[in-house]
């Protein structure tokens, strides 16, 4: 059965990627065995139209895809990783801190995948337990106090669903942080750099400015959750895709974000360094605008924007 042109660009990459590790790895020269590869996943990147929205959910997903810790290794200066929630304990799915971000003082909230098998299995590939949305509670605080502006980079397909997350009261700390988020009297600017998944995100969702890179998703259910629900299905999680409209462009036509971040061609996971400077200027942008709004006009204005959204007029 021969791949799908999507499929066959995806295979090749991961080729290349593979062989590139190989070279790293061993000092050998397999640039004869890389170049015509790298001319075919050129070939098929321009023969293809824009992804579906199913394909962005796959690159937002791809193999080497920068994590929010790539980003502040590359945009920021002075990160400094708080601790603890002074309740339970450390997560380490969502982290945060104080840095400068391109040499603006802010504060972090950071939702952390992993950068390989250990480490996305110890921050559960980035969903939180209630102890992490607790924390970037903390450390909205300090921002609040000491006048830093917040930046949340936001990569989760949804909060944590285990039985000790309930137990700790999973519902009511993602309740707490929206309502935290939204009373802050600091610029807060958020950034979907992957995936966005339900209250999971949203609850260090909730800034001024949205914005969301060109093939990340940001939903209220990731895809095989819907179609689990709809078509008692998950392999119909293409369908969803579709129906949610969760790709960049669909929200921000809905007037969910502000604005999409554009990405490398074939993705971000290709160029992390160009993909690091795209989110860095964008989000230093917004936050030189945000910078000259009163405190009272900040809150007044992110409230605003939520409330406005889904609104609809009856004929």
């Amino acid at each position: 059965m021969t791949s799908s042109p999507p499929e066959a660009l995806r295979e090749l990459e991961q080729r290349v990627r593979d062989l590139e590790a190989t070279a790293e790895r061993t000092g050998q020269n397999l640039d004869a065995s890389i170049s015509p590869l790298k001319v075919e996943v050129q070939r098929l990147r321009e023969a293809g139209g824009p992804p579906s929205r199913w394909e962005r959910v796959g690159l937002a997903r791809a193999p080497g895809r920068p994590t929010a810790l790539d980003y502040v290794d590359r945009l920021c200066t002075g990160f400094t990783e708080l601790h603890g929630d002074r309740r339970f304990g450390d997560d380490p799915a969502l982290i945060g801190g104080p840095a400068r971000w391109m040499g603006v003082p802010v504060m972090l909230l950071l939702q952390q995948k992993g950068r390989d098998t250990k480490s996305k299995i110890k921050r559960r590939f980035g969903s939180a337990n209630p102890e992490g949305y607790r924390k970037a509670m903390r450390l909205m605080d300090l921002a609040e106090k000491f006048g830093l502006p917040v930046v949340a980079l936001v990569d989760t397909q949804g909060a944590y669903p285990g039985l000790e997350a309930e137990e700790r009261g999973q519902g009511w700390a993602i309740a707490e942080s929206i309502r935290r988020m939204l009373n802050l009297r600091v610029p807060v600017v958020c950034a979907v750099i992957g995936e966005g998944g339900s209250g999971g995100a949203l609850a260090v969702g909730v800034g001024n400015r949205v914005l969301i890179q060109e093939n990340a998703w940001y939903s209220v259910i990731s895809p095989e959750g819907a179609a689990s629900i709809i078509w008692k299905d998950a392999s119909k999680a293409p369908l969803a895709a579709e129906a949610l409209k969760l790709s960049a462009p669909d929200l921000l036509e809905l007037g969910i974000v502000e604005e999409v971040i554009p990405e490398p061609k074939g993705g971000a996971h290709l160029n992390m360094d160009e993909a690091a400077a795209a989110v860095g200027e964008a989000v230093a942008r917004h936050l030189a605008e945000l910078m000259a709004q009163s405190p009272q006009e900040l809150k007044r204005s992110r409230a605003a924007r939520f409330r406005a959204l889904g609104a609809f007029t009856e004929t």
